[in-house]
């Protein structure tokens, strides 16, 4: 397992390579404190999991993650001293799949970084060929990759968690606690807010505007329409 860290604050990756060292020995962790040096290492490196830090000496992490989705869906985790909602949004709608407002405790980030790792190898649906949703939706199960109107679409593991969970449940409204229990593994946000962003960021994707697949049953939750 590889971690990829692009931070500012030599003492912070420091930390963070103790704590993988103690708690996680067979990690391999690279790092840089530059975000465009970063974009490049993701690239050459392939990290199962990024961590980002949004205040970076060149350009934003939000920009380095705009970077990062154009090539990859790997799993990004923020960390941020912006505790302020608008840069978490911000961050959720730029492709993060996780955010940790610093200071932080390092097992808490460990466990942050396991729970994202599992997300992104957890096939909820597993079939043995490619099924076609809706006129226009196709999803490969075994290879997890999905196309619309015949296109591929790169979804990152959050994104692809949360459309596997509608469609099995094609044509019934999930409640959005469901969603955030399954999807997430527990109701990790006090609203819905939150929520609106990811749905919001994965009928972009899927070419839903204004959405004819993904429904939002106010005060009660999503479903997918067939």
């Amino acid at each position: 397992m590889k971690v990829a860290i692009i931070e500012d604050d030599k003492s912070i990756i420091n930390a963070i390579q103790v704590a993988f060292e103690f708690r996680w020995p067979d990690a391999v962790v690279v790092s840089t404190e530059s975000g465009k040096e970063g974009i490049a290492m993701v690239r050459k490196e392939s990290p199962d999991v990024v961590l980002l830090d949004i205040n970076l000496p060149d350009i934003s992490g939000f920009e380095v993650l705009r970077g990062i989705r154009v090539f990859s869906a790997v799993p990004v985790i923020i960390l941020t001293v912006r505790a302020d909602d608008a840069d978490v949004l911000r961050g959720l709608e730029a492709g993060a799949d996780d955010y940790i407002i610093k200071p932080f405790n390092y097992l808490t980030l460990l466990a942050r970084v396991k729970a994202v790792l599992r997300r992104s190898e957890k096939v909820p649906l597993k079939e043995s060929h490619n099924i076609a949703m809706s006129s226009r939706l196709n999803i490969d199960f075994v290879n997890q990759k999905v196309r619309v109107d015949n296109k591929l679409v790169k979804l990152t593991p959050i994104e692809y968690q949360l459309l596997i969970l509608l469609v099995k449940n094609k044509d019934t409204i999930v409640p959005y606690q469901q969603i955030m229990e399954e999807v997430w593994g527990k109701p990790v946000w006090h609203d819905t807010e939150n929520l609106r962003i990811y749905i919001r960021r994965l009928r972009k994707k899927l070419n839903d505007v204004p959405p004819n697949m993904i429904l939002n049953k106010h005060g009660s939750g999503y479903l997918f329409k067939s």
